[in-house]
């Protein structure tokens, strides 16, 4: 049975959230507070997890931080009532896969969990390093090397590459980095994916990563993006 993990210091929040997960069919544990989370989190036996930013003894942002940088992947979707453009980038900027701002349908953070759990599953390949030609991306250290040499990446960096990585010479629009990468409903105007890659381009090599007119980018072999 899958397992989710929620941390969330709100009794009538936590049960209601509790209540219909298990009713969806999955299994559920609650920790109230964020050392709690942080330590149940550590041990690997949970898929997801749903966690709160506000959390006493230790704060959601904190415990993200703590686990990405100790090479833990597993999913994290943000609950929190902070629903600023501020927040929310702070928090894909950390590590997390989603966002959903109090308060919320029941439905749509089901949604979100099955859709966060499917790409767990379906593209987080079962080694620790994904290459291409001469790029390498070590999901465990979360360390990159590009040409043997090794390139600093920003969490968001890091996620847009290892999205590219796990799809080399497939066009990808922006539609579907926006939804994989950052996992949240941004302005369709958006030029997000855009800044993005221009980013990327400047730490690993403009020639790397096509633009396909009208449809998006991709991860090529040829010199000619």
């Amino acid at each position: 049975m899958t397992q989710i993990l929620v941390a969330e210091d709100e009794d009538r929040i936590s049960s209601f959230v509790e209540k219909g997960l298990r009713a969806a069919g999955f299994g559920v544990s609650i920790e109230r507070d964020g050392l709690s989370a942080l330590e149940a989190a550590r041990t690997g036996t949970f898929d997801l997890l749903i966690l709160d930013i506000g959390l006493p003894r230790l704060d959601g942002f904190s415990v993200l931080q703590q686990l990405r940088d100790e090479g833990n992947g597993i999913a994290v979707i943000i609950l929190t009532a902070r629903d600023s453009a501020q927040d929310a980038v702070a928090g894909f900027e950390g590590g997390a896969n989603d966002y959903v701002s109090k308060p919320f349908r029941f439905d749509e953070l089901l949604a979100r969990v099955r859709v966060r759990l499917h790409d767990s599953v379906a593209e987080t390949p079962h080694t620790d390093t994904i290459s291409f030609l001469d790029l390498e991306l070590d999901l465990k250290t979360r360390r990159v090397r590009s040409a043997g040499a090794e390139v600093d990446l920003s969490a968001r960096e890091f996620a847009l590459l290892e999205e590219f990585l796990l799809h080399p010479e497939q066009v990808l629009s922006r539609e579907q980095l926006l939804s994989r990468v950052w996992g949240f409903n941004f302005d369709p105007g958006s030029n997000v994916v855009d800044v993005y890659v221009r980013y990327l381009r400047r730490k690993i090599g403009r020639h790397r990563v096509e633009t396909v007119r009208g449809m998006g980018y991709r991860l090529t072999s040829h010199h000619n993006g």
